[in-house]
């Protein structure tokens, strides 16, 4: 069985750490990639093929509503949203939800390596869920 290729776009050096770490303990996932710009995770998109994408809704140059709706109109693809300001901002998850995000996960306050562990399960079956979602491309 093929495993299930995660891409992670995150603004945060510890927290793509701990995602790769976190999402690499399943036998069932690899991370192929990470990047904290969404303007390159376009390229690496295109090159790396991923299965899934995970992505935060705050980044320089290009927020994560912004490059998801794009995302959604051109290669439609299963994402989990992890964030802060999912928890904070219902408002910002939804219009998330709605644009085509299979899942969302909140990040921990302070974005700490030891409050992402809590989270490994979930993410780790979030991931796997979302990457059973199929996408058609809008005509």
């Amino acid at each position: 069985m093929n495993k299930i290729r995660v891409l992670i776009i995150d603004d945060s050096q510890v927290i793509r750490g701990v995602l790769t770490e976190i999402l690499n303990s399943s036998p069932l996932i690899e991370v192929v990639g990470t990047d904290e710009d969404p303007l390159i995770a376009r390229e690496m998109i295109k090159q790396l093929n991923p299965d899934v994408l995970t992505l935060d809704i705050e980044m320089p140059r290009m927020d994560g509503i912004t490059f998801l709706r794009n995302l959604m109109r051109l290669r439609p693809m299963p994402v989990v949203m992890i964030s802060a300001l999912t928890e904070s901002n219902a408002e910002v998850t939804l219009t998330a939800l709605a644009l085509g995000a299979v899942d969302f996960i909140a990040k921990p306050a302070g974005d700490t390596e030891e409050g992402m562990s809590d989270y490994a399960e979930e993410i780790i079956a979030k991931v796997i869920m979302a990457s059973k979602a199929r996408f058609k491309k809008a005509e």
